[in-house]
């Protein structure tokens, strides 16, 4: 070998070391908030760092070389879980349809939503008060929560005139993660009767007075 190939040997070396380096950053990354999803299911929803170091086999001191503190992690996490859940965030309504099937197709999407996200979603409304990161993106999914329960009663609003801004206010709460708790949680409904329930508060909501 020539004098002349001995930077590119090098560099080659150099760069396979540094992919290998990062390939097991990326990797210890991902079991970590895998771990952490994992402790949030099962209803660990504050694990503390040797729980999560155990459950991902990246040990405690090793941890926070990946994240800055502990609500880094848990932003991680949630972010991880939201684009796991994205393609449960889109209802299959349509503002020609008749209102009973709108409304149907709108509970239905918020039961399995908001079964499928629960752990993590209780975890960033406990953690949002004190991380503005979180408390912005909490903002942000409401207001496009909102805007999506508008969009399929929409024909409803514009026959409400001045009214729409309460009906919409009300239909948002009805549909909210924190309704859907207080079904599941406090009046102890399973999945299939809290799901009835919210249809049923949507339906007597639009059938007036």
């Amino acid at each position: 070998m020539s004098d002349g190939e001995w930077p590119s040997a090098q560099r080659s070396t150099g760069g396979g070391t540094t992919d290998g380096r990062r390939l097991r950053r990326d990797n210890n990354r991902r079991a970590v908030v895998d771990a952490l999803l994992m402790l949030y299911r099962e209803g660990n929803l504050s694990p503390s760092t040797e729980e999560i170091a155990a459950r991902s086999g990246v040990s405690s001191r090793s941890l926070f070389r990946y994240f800055d503190d502990v609500d880094d992690l848990a932003r991680a996490a949630i972010v991880a879980e939201v684009d796991r859940i994205r393609h449960l965030t889109t209802v299959d309504a349509h503002p020609d349809q008749p209102l009973a099937t709108r409304l149907s197709e709108l509970a239905t999407q918020r039961s399995v939503l908001w079964e499928a996200v629960g752990a993590v979603a209780m975890v960033s409304r406990m953690r949002a008060h004190r991380n503005p990161t979180l408390a912005d993106a909490l903002r942000a999914n409401r207001a496009q929560l909102r805007q999506q329960v508008a969009d399929v009663i929409a024909p409803e609003l514009v026959a409400a005139g001045q009214g729409a801004t309460t009906l919409l206010a009300l239909a948002d709460v009805l549909t909210s993660f924190e309704t859907w708790r207080l079904l599941r949680d406090d009046q102890m409904l399973s999945v299939d009767a809290a799901r009835v329930a919210l249809l049923e508060g949507l339906t007597r909501l639009f059938a007036g007075p």
